[in-house]
């Protein structure tokens, strides 16, 4: 079947989510030739407009090709973008599109993607909680809240306990964050999984402080300790902490996903399929990773459809630690979308059966929701923390 047209389409909603990234939404629609519909989903955060504008460039690449021809269609794209890898914008276009693709093919077939990459290994994908922590400034606020959502199944939170500070840490920062930390910690006992978001936000020396004051507390891992492009500063954070790093949600390319592999920089992988490549690269992604014994647990904060596309390849992977879910945290109209068919029970989500990504869009919502491409404001607090996070308390 041949593509016949790549839409993208801009979804948001007076009802907001956790963060500012979770209230918008970019939907990638594919038709084919014969009427068969995919769908995909692209990267929102402060890039609407060039993320929009970007897929209608990349579908130039895809329109009138076969659809199931995801190998080629993707290394096409590959050789015309000069910029493929270092562009956030064509990566997460052409991972969209690669997306609807897939589902398509699962369509076409009658099977739900993961058979078409070799099966499952899991009935159930499990999951950890991100986005619940909206609104929690004190210490309290963190522990209780991170009480309740341990009581709705969950096994392992993720949060990230640095309130404003962006670059450098203070003492008093260094004392704010290990605060959260002990009461999340205390209040949810020695067995559950408590995961240390950094956001990328801390130069190396800063980054190291809080490794110290925070191994103590046993976190399941540290993500993104130090900026994303600061690789020395990594090999240095590696060299001198004792705690598990993860990272992989701002990699675009296979290449450079294994050159973080190769490095052993990472422990715990966290490619995100609508950044890295699509379905097409996260499993080669996958493999590589296992060959060098690393865990995976895919970035997944935007949107129902990555979180589906995510639950089906996650079904395939022998070296999945666990998934990221934010989806108790979306705003309503985002799990109406699918009809809210990936609901989390007791800390997993069931694998489903229908073909493609499995799952269907409500398109008369699609309708409903449906905006056009604007710039989000600038404010204080940045679009990547949760809500109402960016704040001290102690004076």
């Amino acid at each position: 079947m041949k593509i016949s047209e790549i839409q993208p389409i801009v979804l948001t909603s007076k009802e907001k989510g956790a963060a500012t990234w979770a209230s918008s939404m970019i939907l990638v629609k594919l038709v084919t030739s014969n009427g068969e519909i995919g769908y995909g989903e692209a990267v929102p955060t402060l890039r609407i407009i060039s993320v929009y504008n970007a897929i209608k460039q990349v579908s130039k690449s895809y329109v009138g090709k076969e659809v199931e021809d995801v190998e080629k269609n993707y290394h096409e794209w590959y050789k015309q973008d000069f910029y493929l890898g270092r562009s956030f914008e064509s990566a997460t276009s052409v991972s969209a599109i690669d997306i609807a693709s897939w589902d398509i093919l699962g369509k076409e077939l009658g099977a739900p993607i993961y058979k078409l990459l070799g099966g499952k290994v899991r009935d159930k994908v499990p999951v950890y909680a991100n986005g619940w922590y909206k609104d929690c400034v004190t210490p309290l606020d963190f522990a209780e809240r991170a009480k309740e959502v341990m009581g709705r199944g969950y096994k392992a939170v993720k949060f990230d306990p640095f309130g404003e500070y962006f670059n450098w840490i203070d003492e008093m920062g260094l004392r704010e964050s290990e605060e959260r930390v002990k009461a999340v910690r205390e209040a949810l006992g020695e067995d559950a999984g408590i995961l240390i978001e950094h956001h990328g936000r801390f130069n190396s020396k800063s980054s190291q402080l809080v490794a110290k004051r925070l191994e103590k507390y046993n976190p399941l891992f540290m993500e993104e300790p130090v900026h994303h492009e600061d690789v020395e500063g990594l090999k240095e954070y590696r060299e001198r902490t004792n705690v598990r790093v993860a990272l992989g949600e701002r990699l675009v390319s296979l290449k450079e996903a294994y050159f973080y592999i190769s490095q052993g920089l990472v422990d715990v992988l966290q490619p995100d399929i609508t950044n890295i490549g699509g379905v097409t690269i996260a499993k080669k992604v996958v493999d590589i990773a296992e060959a060098r014994d690393l865990e995976i647990a895919f970035h997944n904060a935007f949107g129902p459809i990555q979180n589906a596309v995510s639950i089906q390849v996650s079904a395939t992977v022998n070296n999945l630690l666990m998934l990221e879910n934010f989806y108790d945290w979306f705003p309503q109209w985002k799990r109406d979308l699918i009809g809210n068919v990936t609901p989390v029970e007791e800390g997993h989500v069931r694998v489903l059966e229908k073909p493609g990504i499995g799952v269907e869009v409500n398109e008369k919502l699609v309708d409903e929701l449906k905006a056009e491409p604007e710039a989000l404001d600038v404010k204080e607090e940045p679009v990547w923390v949760v809500g109402g996070t960016w704040k001290r308390y102690l004076k």
